[in-house]
């Protein structure tokens, strides 16, 4: 008999943090998972003031594997990991791939959030859409894998140099229910990353198949702007779900978010829907609503290519503090109308099984 990755994940599921409440998988105590030939290997990361308190999940994690019909050895290691080994370099990986796009294991479903042009909101959109489909209950991951300007650790409030248990694999981090993974956490936060496509291209990849991104319901994918190597990669080489194109109204933008549509059609990678960003601003003083950027220009082109218009969202100085603060607007002012409408966004990828 067999024993498959997916069905070591479903028994560790039956397994419960008694910290969070949440089985062990979506809690992300287990890092590290390896299957081979029946034999099972994971390493059971906690808080170091936790150790004692969390050793018998660690043996009942263990005990249930070894009650697997046809299971071999079962190795569960328990670290605090108070001295990390240092996580690998990210640099180009020369050994042979597969070819064609490949899913990343355990991870369900992967959306890409790309934008033809800069500056239009599409990291903050991206962490507050993580944010969201946490608070709605899914199991959610984000990559930023905007290389040259990764903004999701400040976003995120997440600082600090990723953890590897074997030199080889990346612990994510977490915050917000969100598990996430940047370049910036590999880099000093002024420091450039000045590379050229393959070593991009190469980092993208080991971000995603090296990074041990746990049980996912949804990997949401903070793309750089424009139509380049890090979009082509992703594309060609992981089995995306969809990609979510975000423009603000006015004509510019619209001009390269159709370029970026375009280049997702040549890839063959299906468009879930677009989100006009700054749709709107309305005054704190008076009240007054203005549409500084336009208004209605994203809904037509989305009308044209026969997408959803996921959401028209406001240019609002709360969603910015909020990102500049370490906890997007979401979950910084939950009943706030921005804050709701990142909700609703989240709502309808889940509905129509996006997410």
């Amino acid at each position: 008999m067999t024993i498959t990755r997916d069905a070591v994940i479903a028994t560790l599921k039956t397994i419960k943090d008694p910290i969070t409440g949440d089985d062990i998988m979506a809690a992300g105590l287990v890092r590290a998972l390896s299957v081979d030939e029946g034999n099972v290997r994971f390493v059971f990361e906690v808080a170091p003031s936790l150790v004692q308190q969390l050793e018998p999940v660690r043996a009942s994690a263990e005990a249930a594997l070894k009650a697997i019909p046809g299971i071999g050895a079962v190795s569960a290691i328990m670290t605090a990991h108070s001295t990390p080994a240092t996580p690998p370099d990210l640099k180009p990986n020369r050994q042979s791939e597969p070819t064609g796009p490949q899913k990343v294991p355990g991870i369900d479903r992967i959306i890409a959030i790309a934008s033809g042009k800069g500056g239009v909101g599409k990291s903050t959109v991206s962490a507050n859409l993580a944010c969201a489909l946490a608070a709605e209950g899914r199991r959610v991951g984000l990559l930023d894998a905007d290389v040259y300007g990764p903004s999701q650790p400040r976003m995120l409030g997440v600082s600090g140099r990723p953890a590897s248990p074997d030199g080889k694999t990346i612990l994510p981090m977490r915050n917000h229910g969100v598990t996430m993974m940047s370049i910036g956490l590999m880099q000093n936060e002024d420091q450039a990353v000045v590379w050229r496509g393959p070593m991009l291209m190469g980092a993208l990849q080991q971000m995603m198949n090296q990074v041990q991104w746990g049980a996912l319901d949804v990997l949401i994918v903070d793309l750089p702007p424009g139509t380049g190597d890090v979009q082509m990669t992703l594309a060609q080489k992981f089995d995306l779900s969809g990609a979510i194109v975000v423009s603000t109204p006015q004509d510019i933008a619209l001009l390269d978010a159709r370029k970026g549509i375009d280049m997702f059609k040549q890839l063959r990678t299906p468009i879930i829907g677009m989100i006009e960003n700054m749709s709107t601003h309305i005054c704190s003083n008076c009240g007054h609503e203005e549409h500084t950027f336009g208004h209605g220009g994203v809904a037509q082109e989305a009308a044209k290519l026969d997408v959803p218009l996921l959401a028209e969202l406001p240019l609002h100085l709360d969603i910015r503090l909020a990102a500049d603060g370490g906890a997007p607007i979401v979950v910084s002012k939950p009943d706030s109308p921005p804050a709701q409408a990142f909700r609703a966004v989240a709502r309808k990828l889940i509905e129509s099984g996006d997410a």
